[in-house]
């Protein structure tokens, strides 16, 4: 559902000179949420997140991908950014970042370390214990950048 949303909005977002950084959509206790990230140039300031906002509500308005009754937010990805695709990871080479896998590897599915190398869809990280954790894109299910501030 979320490749979908992604291709009815990214149009909007980049007519008004954003990047579609990239979405979740969750569910929780009968209240379902469509997060957008949005970032820019400059970055993107509260107003920024206003306009889009109204810009996406009225083109989910049209498209009526959902179906059912949703809140929308729009934000930044921010300092502590998640890392939703390949590109995302391959700027962040060097940098300290947090993945957690779809299944476990060596009893565990939570990782934190130094991205190393990002190629052929191959993730090397460098972990605090000195160890290499090897895993593909397809592997992680959620992964994001941890700021040193």
């Amino acid at each position: 559902m979320v490749e979908q949303l992604q291709r009815i909005i990214t149009p909007a977002v980049e007519a008004m000179g954003f990047e579609l950084y990239g979405c979740e959509f969750h569910t929780h206790a009968n209240r379902n949420v469509l997060i957008v990230f949005v970032d820019g140039p400059k970055g993107v300031t509260l107003d920024d997140c206003t306009r889009i906002s109204r810009q996406i509500g009225a083109v989910l308005d049209v498209e009526d991908p959902i179906g059912s009754r949703y809140e929308l937010e729009v934000s930044s990805p921010g300092i502590d950014r998640p890392l939703f695709s390949v590109l995302h990871f391959q700027r962040v080479v060097g940098q300290k970042i947090k993945i957690r896998l779809r299944r476990p590897q060596n009893n565990q599915r939570n990782f934190v370390g130094i991205l190393k190398a990002m190629v052929d869809n191959q993730v090397t990280l460098l972990l605090e214990d000195g160890k290499e954790l090897g895993a593909l894109f397809a592997e992680i299910e959620k992964a994001k950048l941890i700021s040193d501030l």
